[in-house]
């Protein structure tokens, strides 16, 4: 099967045949190069996608990456990007592999066809060339044959004719003979060219053209192997890639299989747990008796006339809260939660018989008091407190974490301090590395000076000072606190304790926290838990706190009788300070005296603010 014997005279088709083949081997070229760019930009896509869920240095987000859940789920980011360089990979293979060698190989592909086709035309143009000569000697030889024919016409006539002289008829010989002479020469010019045509075209068609068409079917079967082969090695760089990426799949399950809910649970408990003590039992509260309500020993206040109940065998109470005063937690407690009463209608309450009525709120549990006092933002209580609600408001927590619920705290500073360690080790072998160096300039001066690294081993020596003083705070910090925190087995102990004890007799509230403007909370233990800590520094220190500062005046529109808890009363046209300006719920905080401070309705009093007082805002 050869093109050269049986496709002879179909040079039109086959030049037109090779070049489809290129077209084709380009088209292939072009798919390649297409898919290249889509695995590079999937894997620039994956790629953005694992480090767009990343977790952030220094972030809230890299504290949550502990739990075994986000461990696996950063697992698997990370094995998405190795996922993605695969793709990257397979890309650059493609390209090295394929891309690269077919684009030479279509070059030297065009320039074989076009000499092979050069070559077959130039074959064409020469048979050709010949073919005309052939046919310009048989015209030639024709044309000699007739004139001969002609003259030796002419000369027999003349011949014949009795008229004719003898000089004319000789003439006519002659011009016969030579017309016969030159019909030979044709005949043999025409018969010489003809055998060289023959044997040309018998040389064409059967030598040449066989010849560059083999030629050219070869590179055309080189090129059907080429794309084969490509084709192949298309296939084998993706699978080259396959085990990779299957290790990938393999570590996403083996991370998704190591999640623990019980370990994640666990870690819940580490960071959330505060260590205090759960609130007990509160005491029946009888109102069907017409008497003024008071408060058990159980509730989380004290009783309004101050008087304090005895408990475990006639033990005095002292201050439940030690950083709020009675009346305060008292006015936190129980603040009005409902919008405020709308102002009366005439001019002043005492034209309306029974004057307006001061808000009317439906009693709620004094638990339910106690987990809003737990988880609302409240009041700052003392300057302490409004203090460290400025610095949370500003950025800047507390050094010694007393923001923190007693648990927390512990951890924080046992964190501070490894830290501190860790730092103070890493300087001291750097101190180690220069004294060691230093002995070696000692030994070989020639290597360097060893004066040079008198001020670096001061610093090092400096810094490590500077750490051990810092870790020896955060420890005495931590000591405080776990001095503080009762052992596990103890606060078992004492809620067994507690818990078989007669509910009237026991006081359930062992342990207090005051909640701080950010909603975080400080560790503190009322004095009446029977949990031994040193709560009496704490009551000495803030018993004689600081009310908190006016930031204006105001002037009762209307009388309010304050009836609820948390309120006061006022009277009309009598003159207060404020104390607490209105949030939007429509109560304004105002004080009369130093004891004597509640919340009274917005629309009841003309409020005058001092504009040079902190926390006041500006009304234009």
């Amino acid at each position: 099967m050869s093109w050269g014997t049986e496709l002879w005279d179909q040079f039109d088709n086959l030049e037109k045949h090779t070049q489809w083949g290129i077209d084709i081997l380009e088209k292939y070229i072009k798919f390649v190069k297409e898919r290249t760019e889509i695995e590079l930009s999937y894997a620039k896509q994956l790629r953005n996608l694992s480090k767009k869920y990343q977790p952030k240095k220094n972030s809230k987000e890299e504290e949550e990456y502990r739990y075994t859940a986000c461990k696996a789920f950063l697992s698997t980011l990370n094995e998405m990007n190795d996922y993605a360089g695969q793709h990257e990979v397979v890309s650059e293979n493609l390209t090295s592999q394929i891309l690269a060698g077919l684009a030479r190989y279509v070059q030297e592909l065009k320039q074989e066809r076009k000499s092979n086709f050069h070559d077959g035309r130039k074959a064409q143009q020469h048979i050709e060339t010949c073919w005309k000569q052939l046919e310009s000697s048989k015209r030639r030889f024709e044309r000699d044959c007739k004139e001969a024919d002609r003259a030796q016409q002419y000369f027999e006539k003349m011949d014949a004719d009795i008229n004719v002289t003898k000089a004319d008829v000789e003439k006519a010989r002659q011009q016969a003979q030579i017309r016969h002479q030159m019909a030979e020469d044709s005949k043999a010019d025409y018969s010489s060219i003809l055998q060289r045509f023959n044997h040309e075209q018998r040389d064409y068609y059967h030598t040449h053209i066989p010849n560059i068409f083999q030629k050219i079917q070869e590179m055309e079967e080189r090129r059907i192997v080429r794309l084969g082969e490509s084709m192949k090695t298309y296939a084998e760089v993706d699978r080259q890639v396959i085990p990779i990426i299957g290790k990938c799949l393999d570590g996403i399950v083996k991370a998704a299989e190591g999640i623990d809910e019980k370990t994640d649970s666990q870690l819940v408990i580490e960071a959330y747990k505060s260590g205090f003590e759960p609130p007990g039992d509160i005491e029946f509260e009888d109102y069907t008796q017409p008497m003024k309500r008071t408060v058990s020993e159980n509730s989380l206040s004290n009783s309004r006339d101050g008087k304090a109940e005895p408990k475990f065998g006639g033990k005095p109470k002292g201050k439940l809260w030690p950083f709020i005063k009675k009346n305060k937690l008292m006015s936190l407690l129980t603040s009005p939660h409902q919008p405020p009463p709308p102002p009366p209608a005439s001019a002043s309450p005492s034209a309306v018989p029974n004057g307006p009525q001061s808000p009317k709120q439906q009693k709620e549990p004094l638990s339910h008091r106690f987990n809003e006092f737990m988880t609302s933002k409240p009041k700052i209580h003392c300057f302490r407190s409004l203090k460290r609600g400025l610095s949370l408001k500003l950025g800047a927590a507390p050094e010694d974490f007393s923001n923190l619920p007693p648990e927390q705290r512990r951890k924080k500073l046992q964190q501070k301090v490894d830290e501190l360690n860790k730092e103070i080790q890493k300087e001291m072998d750097q101190r180690e590395a220069i004294t060691k160096m230093k002995d070696v300039y000692l030994k070989n001066p020639q290597m360097g000076d060893p004066a040079s690294l008198d001020h670096k081993l001061t610093e090092v020596i400096q810094n490590i000072d500077k750490l051990r003083l810092e870790a020896q705070k955060f420890e005495a910090w931590l000591a405080e606190v776990e001095g503080r925190l009762p052992a596990r087995g103890e606060q078992r102990r004492q809620s067994g304790l507690y818990d078989a004890q007669p509910a009237p007799a026991v006081n359930n509230c062992a342990q207090a926290r005051e909640s701080s403007p950010d909603g975080s909370y400080t560790e503190e233990q009322s004095q009446e838990s029977e949990v031994k800590v040193l709560a009496t520094d704490f009551d000495d220190e803030f018993d004689d706190e600081e009310p908190l500062p006016a930031i204006g005046t105001c002037k009762a529109l209307y009388t309010f009788d304050g009836q609820n808890e948390g309120t006061i009363s006022v009277a009309e046209g009598e003159t207060l300070y404020v104390i607490e300006e209105d949030k939007g719920d429509g109560w304004t905080r105002i004080r009369r005296n130093e004891d004597e401070e509640g919340y009274v309705p917005t629309s009841y009093v003309e409020v005058y603010l001092d504009k040079n007082a902190k926390g006041a805002k500006t009304y234009i």
